[in-house]
């Protein structure tokens, strides 16, 4: 493997959209509706914070067009963080990414596919896992080979996972049956349980950041990249609030907060008795998509840290024949395998989800700084709404990180000593003993 090259741009404007779209649209909207219903009960509250946790999505999306246009390099959030802030911020995100947030990621998406695997095919719990470790490698195995055969499996399962979404809202819209007349609300309006909400809300939409971290292997990145993440945020917003809309036709609001499988639900009722099995094969079919797009681009992260020799350097490697962050690749692999083996990403991902939206916060202000610290450099893409949507976009995003804090602080500060473990470790890495390490 080579150290010195560059990764080679391959990924068109259609890859880059996949894998927006592909990579955000996982389990979620299928089932995340009945925790919000759970904490909203109106219809106007229930749609509107999925409304609001994608237009604050979408806001991000044009900062992190603007910044990855000015930057177009792998790595992404991590190279902005360390032009707007320094190494460091930049390494605790990185690091919070490989220890748990992205690793995490991938292992909850592979536990959801053995999951919904059981309902065709039963599984023994030590067998479930085993699958999910199976989908991990077998996808990391992918896009070792190859950054193009990623992205044609990227293209192939946001295909398939679309058309599935589109025929259980079809099947809605020429359904007999609606919903009973909603309940009058007997709660009024919180933002305490708006915030609740958006949890669920902002995983649904959680990975529209990713295409930043593959900038470096875009073609023609100072346009394809803001086009790709305006088109892909657009686009599953769109999705999401069709999907919702549709649920709230024959479900009531109520009989969604009391619905774990809202998805299947609703398609037994339109669909019949293979209802159920449509909604599981198409969730198996999006979670391998996610899965796909997660492993695909989280790994360019710490490529990038361990070209700053904060991370091992074999890391940093490039294989000759692939093209691709081949060792990279197989940390990320091997270590969100081991969590899904163990089960272990369960606690520590609830932990630290919440603190992922630090780092989109201060990302985005990283779009103030820059305009100061460096107001000559070339800008091809200037974000839309400036200074208004990223003063909004960081204002809420550390809002959203407050209230978790004092809704959820036992959970929320185990997450940020995690985080903090890796202060420790920045500066022994800056000392140079693992610089030269081999993994």
């Amino acid at each position: 493997m080579t150290g010195n090259a560059e990764l080679p741009r391959k990924l068109s404007v259609v890859d880059s959209a996949a894998i927006v779209v592909g990579t955000v649209i996982g389990s979620a909207v299928f089932i995340v509706p009945n925790s919000v219903a759970q904490n909203l009960q109106t219809v106007p509250a229930f749609l509107g914070v999925w409304v609001f946790t994608g237009l604050l999505s979408f806001f991000g999306a044009l900062a992190y067009a603007e910044l990855g246009a000015m930057m177009p390099s792998t790595g992404g959030q991590y190279v902005y963080l360390r032009e707007a802030y320094g190494p460091l911020p930049a390494f605790l995100c990185g690091w919070a990414f490989f220890l748990v947030i992205q690793s995490g990621s991938i292992a909850t998406l592979a536990a959801g596919f053995s999951i919904y695997l059981s309902y065709f095919v039963p599984l023994h719990p030590a067998a479930a896992r085993l699958v999910s470790v199976v989908l991990i490698l077998a996808l990391t195995f992918v896009n070792y080979r190859g950054v193009r055969q990623g992205a044609a499996v990227q293209k192939t399962f946001t295909v398939l996972k679309l058309t599935g979404i589109a025929i259980l809202v079809a099947s809605v819209l020429f359904a007999t049956r609606e919903a009973a007349p909603a309940a009058a609300a007997t709660a009024p309006f919180a933002f305490r349980q708006f915030g609740i909400a958006m949890i669920a809300c902002l995983w649904a939409y959680e990975g529209w950041y990713c295409i930043s971290f593959v900038a470096g292997e875009v073609k023609n990145p100072q346009r394809n990249i803001p086009l790709a993440l305006g088109l892909g945020v657009a686009t599953i917003m769109a999705i999401y609030l069709s999907a919702n809309l549709a649920y709230l036709k024959i479900l009531p609001l109520q009989e969604i907060a009391e619905t774990p499988r809202v998805a299947a639900t609703v398609a037994e009722r339109t669909l019949g008795a293979l209802g159920a099995s449509f909604v599981s094969l198409t969730i198996l079919l999006s979670i391998i998509g996610s899965t796909n797009g997660t492993i695909l681009t989280a790994a360019r992260v710490y490529f990038a840290q361990a070209r700053d020799g904060l991370f091992f350097s074999r890391v940093a490697e490039i294989h000759p024949r692939f093209e691709t962050p081949g060792f990279s690749l197989l940390f990320q692999g091997v270590w969100a395998s081991i969590l899904a083996a163990s089960g272990s990403y369960e606690k520590l991902f609830s932990y630290v989800i919440f603190a992922a939206w630090i780092f989109y916060g201060m990302t985005v202000t990283g779009v103030l700084i820059l305009r100061r610290k460096q107001p000559e450099r070339e800008r091809p893409y200037r974000m839309w709404g400036y200074p208004v949507t990223p003063v909004l976009f960081a204002g809420v995003s550390f809002w959203f990180v407050g209230n978790t804090l004092v809704t959820t602080p036992g959970p929320s500060l185990v997450g940020l000593a995690i985080i903090a473990t890796g202060v420790p470790v920045y500066f022994y890495w800056r000392r140079g003993p693992l610089t030269n390490a081999r993994a």
